[in-house]
């Protein structure tokens, strides 16, 4: 069965696993973890906690709910929800950053993983629309935008941008 889950101390061993996997920088999503021991895990997963309640957090930076995507008992993903838009993201990366895991790309994961993000959070949007940002590159992460009823709203040399209404997409 596939579903979201908050960061959490309950799931911490296995979030860690993942988390110090995930490069550095993987197709523009920004892992500040990459290569995270266990110990230093635990502070950040107290950050990641403090963050989502708006606390703790860095000059300019909004508050961000991390999600882990799972499938039964495994980690395939995780979805970063930025609850609000300030103008640095407005211009960028958007409301919604993802990654999954290399062996479990091409199988769908990101986006049924998008759709149950923005099923969790369409209310709490108080925007018209989800941001969201992709490297022209990325191709596979464009048509998972796409499939949840996402359109480019612009694009330049680099990236496309991405919008999703909050009102749910009727396929």
């Amino acid at each position: 069965m596939l579903y979201l889950k908050k960061a959490n101390r309950k799931d911490i061993e296995k979030e860690w696993l993942f988390q110090r996997e995930i490069p550095a920088d993987a197709n523009s999503f920004i892992n500040d973890y990459c290569g995270i021991s266990r110990e230093d895990f635990d502070d950040a997963l107290d950050t990641m906690t403090a963050q989502s309640e708006g606390k703790r957090l860095p000059e300019g930076y909004v508050p961000q709910t991390v999600y882990y995507l799972w499938d039964d008992d495994n980690i395939v993903g995780t979805f970063h929800f930025r609850h609000y838009l300030c103008r640095s993201l407005i211009e960028g990366s958007g409301h919604i950053g993802y990654y999954i895991a290399p062996e479990y790309r091409g199988k769908g994961y990101a986006t049924r993983g998008l759709e149950l993000l923005l099923n969790e959070i369409r209310d709490d949007v108080k925007e018209d629309e989800i941001y969201l940002r992709v490297d022209r590159d990325n191709p596979a992460s464009l048509k998972v935008m796409l499939k949840n009823g996402g359109y480019i709203h612009h694009e330049d040399e680099h990236k496309y941008y991405v919008r999703i209404k909050t009102t749910p997409h009727k396929a």
